[in-house]
C-alpha cells in the first residue's frame, strides 16, 4: 500500500481507502458480520482511513467502525465522518451551530471517542457555503477538542471552490471517476495550492465501473440504484454519477477494451483515479472481504499508459460529458 498526505491534516492515508456507505444502508441487504470481516481485511492490507457518515444506516456504519477500532486497538485507524444529512427537511436554514454541534455529539457516541479525526459537512445546499458563521462554529468545536479537523463533502465543483476559501477547511470529498472528470479541470490545481486533501468518492460510479452490470441487472427496493436512479430521494449525481444507465453500459463496453488482462475493470477505474496527484485517496465501498481485496489491490498496479489515459478521456468527452459535465 502507498500512502499520501491528506492536506493540512498531516495524516498519511492509504491511497485506496474504505468508504462505508454500503455497510450502513442503501445498497441492498447487508450482513454486519460480513461487513466487519471486510473492514478487517482492509486493515490487513494496509488501509488506515475509513469514511463514514452519521446517516449511513442511522449510525450503523459508525458503530461498526467503533467495533473495528476496538478489535484493532493499537493500530492506526483514521475515521472521517459527516454531519448535516440528519436534517429533515435537509435545507440550508438547518445548518446552525447548535444542530451541527448536536450531530457531532451523536457521532462521538457512535464512534466511542472523545474527538473526531475528521468531520465533513455532508453535501449541504449550495447556500450553506456562504454561511461564514457556520465555519466559525466549526472552528470553535475544533478549539473545544471535539473535532481534530474538518472539511466538506460536495456535489458541485463550484461548492468545492467556495469551501476552500475558508482557511481551516482541510479536505474536500467530491465525486471523481472516469464518468465525472470535471474536478480535474480546475479544482485540483486550486486545492493543491491551498494544501487541501481530496477524497475521491463514488470512484466506481455506483458499481457501473466494475463492468459487472448489464441491462438485465436487478437492484433491490432498498438499493439507491433502484429508487434514486432519477433523483427521487437525493441528488441524482450520487447514483451512477448521474449518467443514464444505458449510456453507462455502452461506455463501459468501450472501456473494457483498454483494460489489461492482469486487471479487473474495477482496478482499472481505481488506478485511473490514482494517476492524479491532487487526489489523496479513493474511497470505494465494500460489503465483503473479497470486494475489499479487489479494490485495495488496485494500488499495486503500475501507472496507466499515456495512450490509455487519452482514450479514456476521449470516451468521456464523446459519451459522458454531455450528460454530466455542466451539472456538477
Amino acid at each position: 500500500m502507498n500512502y499520501r498526505t491528506l492536506g493540512k491534516t498531516g495524516y498519511k492515508v492509504s491511497e485506496i481507502s474504505f468508504g462505508s456507505w454500503a455497510i450502513g444502508d442503501d445498497w441492498g441487504n447487508v450482513d454486519d458480520a460480513e461487513s466487519i470481516a471486510a473492514l478487517h481485511k482492509a486493515v490487513d492490507l494496509g488501509v488506515n482511513f475509513f469514511d463514514t457518515a452519521d446517516v449511513y444506516g442511522d449510525g450503523r456504519s459508525e458503530k461498526l467502525l467503533a467495533q473495528l477500532k476496538k478489535d484493532r486497538a493499537g493500530e492506526e485507524i483514521i475515521i472521517a465522518t459527516k454531519a448535516g444529512r440528519r436534517l429533515n427537511p435537509h435545507v440550508a436554514s438547518g445548518y446552525t451551530s447548535a444542530n451541527i454541534a448536536g450531530f457531532i455529539e451523536r457521532s462521538l457516541r457512535n464512534l466511542e471517542t472523545d474527538q473526531l479525526d475528521l468531520v465533513q459537512l455532508h453535501c449541504p445546499p449550495t447556500e450553506v457555503y456562504y454561511f461564514p458563521e457556520l465555519f466559525a462554529a466549526l472552528d470553535d468545536l475544533q478549539k473545544q477538542g471535539k473535532i481534530k479537523n474538518y472539511g466538506v463533502s460536495v456535489e458541485k465543483v463550484e461548492e468545492a471552490i467556495k469551501a476552500i476559501e475558508y482557511e481551516n477547511v482541510t479536505t474536500v470529498q467530491i465525486i471523481f471517476n472516469i464518468f465525472r472528470q470535471r474536478p480535474s479541470d480546475l479544482f485540483f490545481d486550486l486545492a493543491k495550492r491551498k494544501n487541501v486533501g481530496i477524497l475521491a468518492r463514488v470512484p466506481l460510479s455506483s458499481g457501473m465501473l466494475t463492468g459487472k452490470m448489464s441491462k438485465d441487472s436487478q437492484f433491490s427496493e432498498k438499493d439507491h440504484r433502484n429508487y434514486n436512479r432519477h433523483g427521487a430521494a437525493f441528488d441524482v449525481g450520487e447514483t451512477f454519477s448521474g449518467v443514464d444507465y444505458e449510456t453507462g453500459l455502452a461506455a463501459v463496453e468501450e472501456l473494457r477494451a483498454l483494460v489489461p488482462e492482469t486487471m479487473t475493470m474495477a482496478q482499472f477505474a481505481l488506478r485511473w483515479i490514482l494517476m492524479f496527484d491532487a487526489v489523496t485517496c479513493a474511497i470505494p465501498g465494500a460489503k465483503r472481504p473479497s470486494q475489499a481485496e479487489e479494490n485495495i489491490s488496485a494500488a499495486d498496479f503500475p501507472p496507466l499508459s499515456d495512450e490509455a489515459m487519452r482514450q479514456i478521456r476521449e470516451i468521456y468527452q464523446t459519451r459522458i460529458r454531455p450528460q454530466v459535465h455542466h451539472l456538477w
